[in-house]
């Protein structure tokens, strides 16, 4: 806040003013933080005091087997549903960004579905496929659908194929963010046009994109959590298994959520040095960790921006 103050001082014009700023304390803004710093420490006290929450218990399932090999498959369902929504995304985007009518419509109608459903009904939806099609195969060869499409297979299947969905969007505004010039410029000089997309076009595009997809593998990371509705053996549903044969609900809730920070906390890291690579030469490089979700807030507003854009046209 800036408080004005009498004084004098002459004017490019010539007039005098009685004007003198001071910088004045922000009594409101620590006011506030008291009050919440207090609410805080009262809750996390009286969290810890808790005669209900059994702390040991805590401390001894936190490093439990399987809880560990939960939580590695979470992180696999994770790693495979967004290569497979990223590949996907791309190929649909390059579709909805050619000239061919068909391949336009048919992305269109794709990702227009796979968002416009809830992921848990295309999950269940997956788990369930054998009951339209019991078996799987080409003429006489065929194998029972329960085998091909295992409760793994359905998870990776539902959370890939709608990632998928997003990703072509965020793709699509990063290539949108590119002028659209230096697609001419490019052709113009003689590179094929997959030759200017691959050295000119993504290059620059990578600096919006990346943002954007590394918050949908963090939010992808919590998601798969869904997958403990078909039982795929992911942290949640380890963790559930847990809880129901030793009562310890809220305990292991919390066990779960640790390992969930756990994941979220690395992937933000990874992102923020993926960043910091693919940045190089822009204003984002040596950007501080203290800085660094300004810049992705940044990043991202561009490529909402570019999608913006697109459809107003």
């Amino acid at each position: 806040m800036v408080k004005i103050k009498n004084a004098e001082k002459e004017t490019a014009s010539g007039v005098s003013t009685n004007l003198k700023y001071i910088k004045t304390k922000p009594w409101g803004s620590w006011i506030a933080a008291a009050i919440l710093a207090v609410l805080l420490a009262l809750l996390l006290w009286a969290v810890a005091v808790n005669p209900n929450i059994k702390w040991p218990k805590l401390g001894e399932y936190l490093f439990d087997k399987a809880i560990m090999q939960g939580f590695s498959i979470t992180i696999r369902l994770t790693i495979l549903s967004m290569v497979i929504g990223i590949v996907l995304g791309v190929i649909l985007a390059l579709m909805k960004l050619s000239t061919n009518t068909v391949l336009r419509v048919t992305s269109s109608a794709y990702i227009w579905v796979l968002r416009g459903t809830p992921v848990l009904v295309q999950l269940i939806f997956w788990y369930n496929m054998a009951l339209i099609f019991p078996r799987i195969g080409i003429g006489s060869f065929s194998l029972n659908t329960n085998h091909v499409i295992t409760t793994f297979g359905a998870a990776i299947l539902a959370l890939g194929l709608n990632e998928g969905a997003y990703m072509a969007e965020i793709v699509r505004a990063g290539f949108l963010s590119v002028a659209r010039g230096q697609m001419d410029a490019a052709l113009a000089t003689g590179l094929t046009r997959r030759q200017a997309m691959r050295y000119i076009i993504i290059p620059q595009s990578l600096r919006v994109i990346i943002p954007p997809t590394g918050n949908q593998t963090i939010g992808m990371l919590k998601t798969t959590s869904l997958a403990s509705v078909i039982a795929a053996q992911d942290l949640l549903t380890v963790t559930e298994n847990i809880y129901a044969k030793t009562f310890l609900v809220i305990e292991l809730l919390i066990v779960a959520s640790i390992w969930y920070l756990v994941g979220t906390t690395i992937a933000s890291i990874g992102q923020y040095f993926i960043e910091r690579k693919f940045g190089a030469g822009s204003t984002t490089t040596g950007v501080k960790m203290s800085d660094f979700l300004r810049e992705r807030m940044l990043s991202s507003t561009r490529a909402l921006s570019a999608l913006s854009y697109l459809n107003k046209e």
